[in-house]
Formats: C-alpha cells, sequence, structure tokens
C-alpha cells in the first residue's frame, strides 16, 4: 500500500515536469504563425480560378511534402477534357489506426479586390469561358490552405499522440462545383482509403477571429442551377395584341415561384429559390420571341428538392398555358445536374465530439454554436450522397474584433464573403484554425 501510493504521489508530481515543454497544437501553432503568414499573403496575392489552380496546388504539394507527407498532385478528372485538375492528396502514416479526411480548398473567385490590403491581389487571369476575369480569394481558401499546412506540420511533429493515416487533400474547384467529385471518380478513396471520418474548417465572415462557430445537422444547403427558357411570339411593341410576350409572362412566373417557399412547402423546411439572370429582346420597340433565366435553388432535405424542382417546372408551364401559348411554345427547365452539390451534414456524434475538442482547445467561451445556411459546399462529396462517412465543417472567425462589436452596436453590415472587400484577419484566424483541427484530429486518432 505503501509503495502504491508512493508511486501516486511521484506520478503526480513528475507527469507535469516531464509534459512541460512538450509541444502541444498550441505552440505548433504560434512557432510556425510567422511562416504560415509569409505563405498566407503569397497565396492571397497570387489567387487561381477554378480548374486553374497550378501555383497554390504545388505551394499545398510542397508543404505538405515538407511536413513528412507522401503526396501526389494532379490527381482527379473532369468530364470536360479541356480541364485539368489539380488535386492534392498529402498522406500522413503512423501505424495502424483510422483514416481521417482532412480537407481544403484551393481556388479563388472572379472578383476585383478592394480590400486595400498591401498584398491585395492584382491578378487577372482567363476563366472557363475564354473571358479575362480579376481575381481574388474572396471567400478564404487562402486562410484554409495556410491552416492545412499547420495542421499537416503539428500533426508531423506529434505523432506519439496519434496513430493511423491521415489523407490531406487540397481540392480544385470547389467555386464552380466539381473538384470533390473529380477526385473522387479518380478514384480517391480506392487508391488511398476510406475514411473513418472527413473534417474541415471554412473562415467567417460574422465571427469574430479567435472563435470557432459550429453546427450539428445541416451546415450546408443543397444546391442546384437550374436554367429556364420561356418562350412566346414576338413582334412590333406597339401591337401587344398581336403577340404573346414572354418578357410579361417571366415576370408572371417569376413572382408564381416564390408562392413555392410561402405555399406548397413546411415553413420547417428551409428552401431558397432566387433567379440570378435574365435576359430577353434586343430593342425598346420589340417583343422577343423568348427569355432566359438562370435559377439558383437552395434546399437541405432530398425530398424537399424533388418537390421544389417539380413545382419550378409545373409553375412555369401552367403560366404558359394560362397566357395561351400552345404546347410546342411550353417553357424549358433544364436542371444542371453537373452542377448539383448535396447538402452539407454535419453527423451529429461526430460534431458533439469535435465540439468537446474544440473548446478544450481554446476555451468553452470561444466555441459557439452556429446556425445552418443556405450556401454550398461540395465538400459533402467526400462524406459520399449517404452520409455513410461521417462528416463536420466548423467555422472559424475572420473577423477583427473591433470591427465585429462596432458593426453589432450601430447595425452596420460587415463584408461578407465573396465580397470585393472581405478581408480575413490572418494571425489569430490561421492561429486558431490550426489549433481548432490539430486538436480535432489529435482526438480522432488518439492513442
Amino acid at each position: 500500500m505503501k509503495n502504491c501510493s508512493l508511486a501516486i504521489f511521484l506520478t503526480s508530481i513528475l507527469a507535469p515536469l516531464l509534459a512541460f515543454g512538450q509541444p502541444t497544437p498550441q505552440s505548433i501553432a504560434n512557432a510556425e504563425l510567422p511562416s504560415l503568414l509569409t505563405i498566407y499573403k503569397d497565396i492571397h496575392s497570387h489567387p487561381e480560378l477554378s480548374t486553374k489552380e497550378q501555383r497554390s496546388s504545388a505551394i499545398v504539394a510542397k508543404e505538405l511534402r515538407a511536413a513528412g507527407c507522401e503526396v501526389t498532385e494532379n490527381f482527379g478528372h473532369y468530364d470536360n477534357p479541356d480541364w485539368k485538375c489539380y488535386g492534392v492528396v498529402g498522406v500522413m502514416k503512423n501505424g495502424d489506426g483510422p483514416t481521417v479526411l482532412v480537407r481544403t480548398d484551393m481556388d479563388a473567385l472572379p472578383v476585383q479586390e478592394q480590400t486595400g490590403a498591401s498584398y491585395a491581389s492584382k491578378v487577372t487571369m482567363t476563366n472557363v469561358e475564354g473571358k479575362e476575369m480579376p481575381v481574388m480569394h474572396a471567400c478564404g481558401h487562402d486562410i484554409h490552405m495556410s491552416a492545412l499546412i499547420g495542421t499537416a506540420r503539428a500533426l508531423g511533429k506529434l505523432k506519439d499522440k496519434w496513430h493511423g493515416t491521415i489523407v490531406f487533400i487540397g481540392q480544385p474547384a470547389e467555386e464552380m462545383v466539381g473538384g470533390a467529385r473529380a477526385m473522387l471518380h479518380a478514384g480517391l478513396y480506392d487508391r488511398f482509403g476510406k475514411p473513418a471520418y472527413a473534417v474541415a474548417l471554412h473562415d467567417n465572415a460574422e465571427i469574430e477571429a479567435g472563435k470557432i462557430g459550429i453546427t450539428a445537422g445541416y451546415y450546408n444547403a443543397t444546391v442546384d442551377s437550374v436554367d429556364v427558357t420561356v418562350k412566346g411570339m414576338g413582334g412590333h411593341g406597339a401591337y401587344p395584341h398581336k403577340t404573346k410576350d414572354p418578357i410579361t409572362l417571366s415576370a408572371e412566373i417569376i413572382n408564381a415561384w416564390q408562392t413555392i417557399a410561402s405555399r406548397e412547402n413546411n415553413p420547417l423546411d428551409p428552401i431558397v429559390v432566387t433567379v440570378g439572370s435574365i435576359h430577353g429582346g434586343t430593342k425598346h420597340n420589340i417583343i422577343p420571341d423568348e427569355v432566359k433565366m438562370q435559377l439558383t435553388v437552395r434546399t437541405y432535405k432530398p425530398e424537399v428538392r424533388q418537390r421544389v424542382l417539380s413545382a419550378i417546372e409545373q409553375i412555369a408551364k401552367g403560366c404558359a398555358t394560362a397566357a395561351g401559348l400552345p404546347p410546342d411554345k411550353m417553357p424549358e427547365v433544364n436542371v444542371l445536374h453537373a452542377e448539383h452539390v448535396n447538402a452539407v451534414y454535419n453527423n451529429p456524434e461526430l460534431t458533439k465530439r469535435v465540439k468537446a475538442t474544440l473548446k478544450s482547445a481554446i476555451g468553452d467561451e470561444n466555441v459557439v454554436d452556429k446556425d445552418p445556411t443556405m450556401a454550398g459546399d461540395d465538400f459533402s462529396e467526400f462524406s459520399l450522397p449517404d452520409h455513410s462517412i461521417p462528416a463536420c465543417m466548423f467555422n472559424v472567425g475572420a473577423v477583427d474584433p473591433a470591427k465585429a462589436a462596432e458593426a453589432k452596436k450601430t447595425g452596420a453590415s460587415l463584408p461578407s464573403l465573396h465580397s470585393s472587400k472581405f478581408l480575413p484577419l490572418p494571425e489569430p484566424t490561421i492561429r486558431v484554425g490550426i489549433i481548432g483541427m490539430t486538436s480535432a484530429v489529435l482526438d480522432l486518432m488518439k492513442k
């Protein structure tokens, strides 16, 4: 009994001393932050559009290799043969254990930066349609890449605390949807193993830097792009009675579509039907033969999605029939299946576990519950359509706390994601991203 008591006493005294000076996610993040800020500003200054991420992917690949990963570059395959897939896969092995996928996206947006930052982008680039566009990291994928690199460095230095295989993913073409699918269709899981968990982070334009927001269940929406052509019988603008005006008809259809949310849908099932583009006609006094519209449709549940898409077509054709158009002049409704992306669903059990880990890592007061949004992200692809791979994406606050407080006080709006003026506060955002992601992976793979 005395020997046992002595052993317990010695353990209580020696354990903290032995642990003192040992690397932690926090200490590693602090040490790596200066070099990661250099990488971040470089990536921010050199953004690349979807399917064009050659330079960004090379940086991610180089840094993952330096952190101790076996790296495969240019992994993935698009259906369009003219596009090259710059997917990066970095595998870090540490004995037997679970496989965990950690993902960053890499592409930027066709936005002219107006942040005034010393490292602001001045880049222009030709998009997939051959148009020269200004380019900006207006969604924070530069933050994501920097945090992934920092996480890989941290986990490479903490191998005594975890076992298994980490698959780091540098994913292209998130903004145009298709990069995750391109990597999966190329045999990502066949070649590198099906993960037990998939995790990712995204910066947030509403949460203060230093905090993390997390959502259980549906986190982002299912996204569908829909093209609609409304047909008519054109003619002189002075003689509308001799035409079937597709512009007037389009206005009626747009208004009627809004009743899908207000009258056909359960109010507890969120949906969005937005007409983002409408084009028709060539001159003041000519009624055209057709009008073209582009819609984005956001839902969560598969059955709600099907009901909304069916209602869009039914309403369009019903309005056309009421306008007296013949069967061969009915509107054409085309759902672009190549641009479809499933909802991001945060597995509740996994999310609960990650949330507890985050609280331990950065403090209870710095982890906040976040409402789901109707934005989309093809991170959902990695959990597969049936969500059979538990997944969790959390939000890392990117807003200067002083600016967030001022906006709350005055009611002013902060620059949102995709805004030309969105600029994360990089130091605390990257630091907390590394600490949060490293801590989450360590818990999922702990010895």
